[in-house]
């Protein structure tokens, strides 16, 4: 008896749904070479692999919602590679760009810097399903590496740092980012954001900004953005700390008799 063949949609289905794993792979093949690169003292090629693969990040997510072929697989590949190119790459990268003569302390830094970073992703797997899907619970772990690649590309083509000044930055850097991965503070998820018809327009027009920005001075306007999104949870969370100081009514005297409970009522069983 001859075996049956899958039906047509069936074939359509299967390779629909490797889609996103292919611009996952394309990820985690960014992320090894940006390690590699670091070996070689490529650091601006490492750099830019990284960004690299912050977009096909992207497009791995974009592509399993369009296509509604997000998995519990899909999900765990995912953040097996983000760990590798957001994780250890970025981690080697500033090692061996700023802080190998910092010895035990840059060692210990970037330990920091992928380790908070795994207990990022860890954290976002176990509160996709249960948590808020409009917030990132602390800075997602792309953001905080595309801070460290883009000051790398800063460095370069901008403003040298110098052999002072740098190593003492990027330890600084790089120990806030790791903080700020496992932090509770609140970031917006693009993704989520739904905009009225009167915002659409200044949204439009404040993405003609950026892209000219970004096509004037690429180095410059990549660090803003990144650096800008990394901070921006920070301001948020200290703004949401200063309103409910400002909203607090101002508490008035009281006679002693309208601190007794009204006749009748002594207490009203509380």
């Amino acid at each position: 008896m001859k075996p049956i063949k899958p039906s047509l949609r069936l074939r359509k289905r299967q390779a629909i749904y490797v889609i996103p794993n292919l611009f996952t792979t394309g990820n985690l093949f960014c992320g090894l070479y940006a390690v590699i690169a670091c070996f070689d003292g490529h650091y601006l090629n490492a750099a830019s692999a990284i960004l690299v693969a912050l977009i096909f990040d992207v497009l791995d997510g974009q592509s399993a919602r369009l296509t509604k072929t997000t998995s519990q697989f899909g999900i765990e590949y995912d953040s097996l590679a983000d760990l590798i190119s957001f994780g250890l790459a970025p981690a080697v990268l500033v090692y061996a760009w700023a802080l190998n003569t910092k010895g035990v302390m840059g060692l210990a830094v970037v330990f920091a810097f992928v380790g908070c970073g795994a207990l990022r992703l860890a954290r976002y797997n176990v509160q996709s399903i249960t948590g808020d899907n409009r917030y990132f619970t602390g800075l997602p772990i792309p953001g905080a590496a595309s801070v460290l690649a883009s000051l790398v590309i800063f460095d370069h083509h901008i403003f040298p740092l110098g052999q002072t000044v740098k190593p003492v930055m990027v330890l600084v850097v790089t120990f806030l980012l790791s903080f700020l991965m496992v932090s509770t503070i609140k970031y917006a998820k693009f993704s989520a954001m739904k905009l009225n018809a009167g915002e659409g327009f200044v949204y439009l027009v404040w993405g003609v900004l950026g892209i000219m920005l970004i096509a004037a001075m690429p180095p410059v306007a990549l660090f803003t953005l990144f650096a800008g999104y990394a901070v921006s949870g920070v301001i948020m969370w200290l703004l949401g700390l200063a309103r409910p100081s400002a909203r607090r009514p101002v508490p008035q005297e009281r006679s002693p008799s309208a601190s007794l409970p009204p006749a009748g009522r002594p207490g009203d069983g509380q």
